[in-house]
Parts: structure tokens; C-alpha cells; sequence
């Protein structure tokens, strides 16, 4: 994803990276490109990618990544 972002971000595609609070406060905060909202919860990062997203793009990911599909497609 890191890769995908930053190349939108470079070709002057607004970047929105949603990242819940507790991964921010780790490793993860800062890493973003573009602007960066930390919401409490893995349910309220869903529902603002929702909110702020005209296209979903699935990549190969896990479990979370068939949850957030399932979330989106209902």
C-alpha cells in the first residue's frame, strides 16, 4: 500500500491514509503520506474510508482485508 500511496501522492492524487489510534501511537505514525486521520477504532476506520472514497482497490492482505471488503460491498 505504501507503494501505491506514495505514487498517487506524487502524481498530485489527494492521499487520505485512516489509521486507528492504537497503530499510530506504534511504528506506524508519520509513515503516511499525504494527510493522516487516527480514528479510535478498526469499525470507524471502514466507515471513514466509506465516507471519504469514490473507488475501493482490494490488495493482497489477510483476514482484516476480507473484512474490510465484505464491510464495503454491503
Amino acid at each position: 500500500m505504501g507503494c501505491v500511496s506514495t505514487t498517487a501522492h506524487v502524481g498530485e492524487s489527494q492521499v487520505l491514509g485512516i489509521i486507528p489510534t492504537a497503530l499510530a501511537e506504534g511504528n506506524f505514525e508519520g509513515k503516511t503520506v499525504g494527510e493522516e486521520l487516527q480514528v479510535p477504532t478498526l469499525q470507524n476506520r471502514i466507515w471513514k474510508m466509506f465516507d471519504n472514497s469514490d473507488a475501493f482497490i482490494a490488495l493482497p492482505g489477510g483476514i482484516g482485508t476480507l473484512e474490510e471488503i465484505f464491510q464495503i460491498a454491503s
